[in-house]
C-alpha cells in the first residue's frame, strides 16, 4: 500500500510538472505572437504625406501676408495712417522661366511702399517702368498676337493682373486697363490686365478721402500685393458671362529627344473667348450696386506639342 500510494504520488508529481511546461509554452507562444503582431505596426506607422500630393495654392483673394510682421511695413503703415488691409491678392505663376520670375520680384521690390494720395491716379509704368536691363530687368514671355515671346522685361504682366484684382476689390475706379491677346493661366478670363511702356499702362485712381498704402512681395513663384487705408471697402463679388468661345488649335513640332512615338505638351493651350465681366457691391446700407468693367476678347492660345514623329509635324 505504501508502494503503490508513493507511485501514484509520484505520478501526480510528473503531471504537474509536465502541465507546468505546457501553460509556459502556450504563454510565450502567446506572447511571441503578441510580438509579431505589433512588429509591422511600428514599421508600417502612417507616413506623412508627400510634399506633392499637397493642396498646391491657386490665385485669388488672400488675407495673409508675408509681411505682416514686417517692421518696415509697420513704420510705413504708421507714417501713411494706413493701418487697416483693405483687400489682398495672390497670383501664382505657373511652371515661370527663370527671367520672368526675377522680372515679377524686381516689380514687387520697385512697388513696395508706394503711397497714393487722395485724388491721385496710379500708373504702373511711371511707378515701375521703363522695364529695362538698366533697371535690372530680364529677358521674359510676353504675348504677340496669337504666339508667345521673349523680351526685356516680360512678365511684369503679372503685377498689372494683381493689380487689378486688387484694385476691383477695394471698389476704386480703374481709369485704363488692357485685357492680353490671349488668356492667361494665372488668373481668370477678364481678370487680367497687361502693360508695355510706352503703350498700354495700368491705372486706377484713389476716390478715397485718406492715402492708400501698396505693398508687394514675390516669394518663390507667388506674387503678394494689398491696399492699406483706413476703412474697409465694401463686399465685392466678380461676375463673367462668356459670350463668344473659339477652340484652341494644336501645333506639333518635333523633338527628337523623345522616344519613338512619345508625345509631350510644351505649352498648355487655351480656349479662345469674349467675355463680358461685372462686379456686385454689396453697400454697408444693404443696397446692392452692379458695376460693368467691359468686355474681353481674346484669341485662342494654341497648344505647343513636341512629339518624335515626323509625318504629324503640322498644325491642327
Amino acid at each position: 500500500m505504501i508502494i503503490i500510494a508513493r507511485r501514484n504520488f509520484l505520478f501526480l508529481v510528473i503531471g504537474l510538472v509536465c502541465i507546468t511546461m505546457f501553460l509556459s509554452g502556450c504563454s510565450n507562444r502567446s506572447a511571441d505572437r503578441k510580438m509579431e503582431t505589433k512588429q509591422p505596426t511600428r514599421v508600417n506607422a502612417p507616413q506623412k504625406p508627400a510634399l506633392q500630393d499637397r493642396k498646391q495654392p491657386v490665385s485669388g483673394p488672400v488675407r495673409t501676408v508675408p509681411w505682416e510682421k514686417d517692421r518696415k511695413f509697420k513704420n510705413k503703415q504708421q507714417e501713411t495712417g494706413t493701418p487697416v488691409q483693405m483687400a489682398a491678392f495672390r497670383t501664382v505663376l505657373r511652371d515661370p522661366l527663370p527671367g520672368e520670375e526675377q522680372n515679377v520680384h524686381l516689380a514687387a521690390r520697385l512697388l513696395t511702399g508706394t503711397v497714393l494720395q487722395p485724388g491721385q491716379v496710379f500708373s504702373q509704368n511711371l511707378t515701375i517702368g521703363p522695364y529695362n536691363r538698366d533697371r535690372g530687368f530680364q529677358i521674359g514671355p510676353v504675348y504677340s498676337g496669337s504666339q508667345v515671346k521673349t523680351t526685356i522685361g516680360g512678365g511684369v504682366c503679372k503685377i498689372a493682373s494683381t493689380l487689378y484684382n486688387v484694385a476691383v476689390l477695394c471698389n476704386l475706379p480703374v481709369t485704363e486697363r488692357t485685357p492680353h491677346a490671349m488668356p492667361v493661366p494665372y488668373v481668370p478670363y477678364g481678370q487680367d490686365a497687361t502693360v508695355s511702356y510706352g503703350v498700354n499702362d495700368f491705372k486706377f485712381k484713389n476716390n478715397l478721402p485718406y492715402p492708400i498704402l501698396i505693398w508687394a512681395q514675390g516669394v518663390d513663384n507667388i506674387l503678394y500685393i494689398a491696399f492699406y487705408g483706413q476703412s474697409q471697402p465694401p463686399k465685392v463679388e466678380w461676375h463673367h458671362q462668356f459670350l463668344e468661345r473659339q477652340k484652341a488649335s494644336k501645333i506639333y513640332r518635333q523633338n527628337s529627344a523623345l522616344s519613338k512615338g512619345e508625345e509631350k505638351i510644351a505649352v498648355k493651350g487655351m480656349d479662345g473667348a469674349v467675355v463680358k465681366s461685372w462686379v456686385t457691391i454689396a453697400n454697408k446700407n444693404g443696397s446692392t450696386t452692379t458695376k460693368q468693367l467691359g468686355i474681353s476678347s481674346y484669341k485662342p492660345m494654341p497648344y505647343i506639342i513636341e512629339q518624335n514623329s515626323p509625318a504629324n509635324n503640322s498644325s491642327k
